[in-house]
């Protein structure tokens, strides 16, 4: 339905941050050649679904510090006859997507992503007792290791998710806790973990509950510089993690397919 002032567009965009740089698009080419010939994955039977997505709101924690979204009442029911708002949104705040256009100079923006790369196996690895000890974390080579060992391969086009514990922050100063000097600290992926899962393995997509792929004192970002440009997709403040399997559930990535986008809220569903 477009209603009056439809034609009206919202013209000024927020970036994330001045330091993203551009990136080769090589791997990128190589792993869609490679996805091309997988199979799609198909959702086995469930019995329930688990939402892994934070309510979006302007208090939602952000990498920027600045809101995430601005709600502006356009029309009011009462008055109108109709309820409508104009948002102001930036596309990497709340539970959303980092499409490999984001941190590479040609990747695949949010409309190019495949539809059947969104509905895919989901992988938890926990790593709650380690983040509990070290709010930097970087999730390794040796969790992964020890994920398989215990439920088997990875899935072919899964999405692997850090569960840190870091989701229950939320509400509070850690999630998004700072140092004087500005730097953050949580968990992510470390740089030797996200190479492996792009050698050794098949995987679509990683997740983390956290506001960044890579752990917050980073400063060089190696995990969105070699993850995103290599065609693949990661999504950022995932929740409840904890109440989905380790292995055995589908992950359905739903967003806004915007033209161009370098990523964008996500409603994230687990088919359990």
């Amino acid at each position: 339905m477009c209603v009056a002032g439809c034609e009206k567009t919202v013209r000024s965009a927020l970036s994330r941050r001045g330091f993203f740089r551009g990136a080769g698009a090589a791997a990128a080419v190589s792993f869609a050649a490679s996805a091309a010939t997988l199979p799609p994955a198909h959702a086995a039977s469930f019995s329930r679904v688990v939402d892994l997505t934070h309510t979006m709101s302007p208090k939602f924690p952000t990498f920027f510090g600045a809101a995430g979204i601005e709600m502006r009442r356009a029309r009011n029911f009462k008055k109108d006859g109709y309820n409508m708002y104009w948002w102001r949104i930036v596309e990497h705040a709340g539970t959303h997507l980092d499409a490999p256009i984001h941190f590479s100079e040609s990747g695949a923006s949010v409309e190019k992503l495949a539809a059947a790369d969104l509905v895919v196996p989901l992988a938890v690895i926990d790593v709650t007792e380690r983040a509990a000890q070290d709010p930097d974390y970087a999730l390794t080579p040796d969790d992964l290791a020890a994920w398989e060992k215990a439920h088997g391969r990875l899935p072919d086009r899964c999405c692997v998710a850090m569960n840190s514990g870091w989701a229950q922050f939320v509400n509070d100063g850690k999630f998004a806790g700072r140092d004087i000097d500005g730097t953050y600290h949580f968990p992510g992926f470390g740089e030797e973990a996200v190479l492996w899962l792009m050698k050794e393995r098949q995987v679509t997509g990683i997740a983390v509950d956290t506001m960044s792929l890579d752990t917050g004192n980073s400063k060089d970002f190696k995990a969105h510089y070699h993850w995103l440009p290599s065609g693949r997709w990661g999504l950022e403040n995932v929740a409840n993690l904890a109440d989905v399997p380790a292995s055995g559930a589908t992950l359905v990535v739903g967003m806004p397919k915007v033209k161009g986008a370098t990523g964008g809220p996500a409603r994230l569903l687990a088919l359990v």
